[in-house]
């Protein structure tokens, strides 16, 4: 290899190591550039702030132009256009190329329009606009549940999902529920029947009866007696005439019965605003039913009366309620066959919602039903004879009237003191043995020691409770 050889190896080589080692040393020299860096600047969206600079800038840029765009207005000034919610970063360069500043511009929904709104909407509520990150915040003490939920409504209009609410609702939230079953049942039944019997004895060769029995009970002898169940309680009048070997028997039965059941019940409940409370007085009885492996299992069933109602406060003392009840009682026993027998249930329900102020009273079920039957027995063409076929028949009629009436009335209330409340116990005291034994009391005399027990001394005489036009 001549020496010319090695020279040019060795200048390409020495130009192969500077042109490596040149970018490291430009990377180790690279420095970030922060500047000075000032407050956010908050833009409304869709609108525009004017900016102004105290130094000159030459170069300007933004890095987001989605969010925010940028104009120059002079060598100063700065035009500002919010166009998205969101944050980005604006730089000012000066002439000689040097950083002026870093600015942070939010762009923020537009709550200057929501506030007037709500004044011209809901005037009487002191609620509080806020704006955090690319959001709406509500706060403030609203009266009412259908305030809170109004302003929601029209800040979505505003940042569609993205409203916070830290309302609260303020005034009475508890709801007392009072309510009353009232049912009336009326039962008639009349029955008017007559019976004629006729038995002959022709001197011992012949003997013949004949009887037309439209009772029940029917005849079984003709000796002018009264069959068993029909004494003179219950209406029934036998006659017998006896002539030589002939014997005619008469049986006049006339039977009527009246009955009337008195229900009312007045079950009292609170639960606090848009929560649900629910009631039962009565019990359960047990019910067989087939059990997955094909045995039997027993279940329980409820019965009484049963309350479950969930009260809003919407505005003021306004209070929706939805309410569900229901009174049953046990009935008749059903038979299953195999011995095994199961009781029925008579239930009245209701179901509704309703809306009323403070202290009114609604009647949400109201059911009269009136069951008519009636039914005539006669002996087949005597039956139909004038004056006499009165007694070759019978006729009877039943009539069951029943009338339920539930009314609710809701009270807004608040916590008392426990001392001021009245309980059933402070009207009857534990005697003590002198009043026992000596005195013959079975409750004592002493007072309760409560401000209601004191109350519950008083005599209270004459009339006294509801008043209902």
């Amino acid at each position: 290899m001549s020496m010319t050889t090695v020279f040019r190896v060795a200048l390409v080589g020495c130009a192969f190591a500077l042109g490596v080692a040149a970018p490291t040393a430009q990377a180790q020299g690279l420095r970030v550039v922060e500047g000075q860096t000032t407050a956010d600047l908050r833009v409304p969206l869709n609108r525009a702030v004017v900016v102004e600079s105290e130094t000159l800038f030459a170069e300007l840029s933004v890095a987001n132009p989605a969010i925010a765009d940028i104009a120059t207005l002079s060598e100063r000034t700065i035009y500002v256009l919010g166009r998205a919610p969101g944050r980005t970063t604006m730089t000012l360069l000066g002439a000689d190329g040097t950083l002026i500043a870093n600015v942070e511009v939010q762009v923020v929904p537009d709550v200057s329009e929501l506030r007037e709104r709500l004044r011209e909407i809901l005037p009487d509520e002191p609620i509080e606009v806020r704006t955090a990150n690319d959001g709406i915040v509500l706060s403030g003490t609203v009266s009412s549940g259908r305030s809170v939920d109004r302003a929601m409504e029209l800040a979505e209009r505003y940042t569609p999902g993205g409203v916070s609410n830290l309302m609260m609702v303020g005034g009475t939230q508890q709801v007392m529920l009072q309510l009353r079953f009232a049912e009336m049942q009326r039962t008639v039944r009349q029955e008017l029947s007559a019976s004629l019997g006729i038995s002959g004895n022709a001197g011992g060769a012949l003997n013949g009866t004949l009887g037309t029995g439209n009772t029940g009970n029917g005849f079984t002898n003709f000796d002018g007696t009264i069959p068993n169940g029909l004494d003179g309680r219950n209406g029934g009048l036998g006659i017998s005439f006896t002539s030589g070997g002939v014997q005619l028997s008469v049986l006049l039965e006339a039977l009527e019965t009246n009955g009337m059941v008195r229900t009312l019940a007045e079950p009292n409940l609170s639960a606090l605003s848009g929560q649900t409370a629910s009631f039962l007085a009565g019990g359960e009885f047990p019910i067989p039913v087939t059990s997955e492996g094909g045995g039997t299992a027993v279940e329980f069933k409820p019965f009484g009366v049963q309350l479950s109602f969930t009260p809003t406060v919407v505005d003021g003392d306004i209070i929706n309620l939805q309410l569900s009840t229901e009174v049953s009682s046990i009935g008749e026993t059903v038979n299953l066959g195999g011995g095994a027998e199961i009781p029925s249930t008579n239930t009245r329900s209701a179901s509704t919602t309703v809306e009323m102020r403070d202290g009114e009273s609604f009647a949400i079920a109201g059911l009269l039903q009136d069951d008519f039957r009636d039914s005539i027995g006669r002996v087949p063409w005597l039956g139909d004879l004038p004056v006499l076929g009165a007694l070759f028949r019978s006729a009877s009629y039943s009539r069951e009237q029943s009338e339920l009436v539930i009314i609710i009335t809701a009270h807004l209330v608040t916590p008392t003191r426990g001392e001021a409340l009245e309980l059933p116990t402070d009207r009857v005291q534990i005697p003590s043995e002198r009043e026992l034994f000596l005195l013959g009391r079975t409750t004592g005399g002493g007072s309760a020691g409560t401000p209601a027990g004191e109350v519950a001394q008083q005599d209270f005489s004459g009339s006294y409770g509801y008043v209902m036009d």
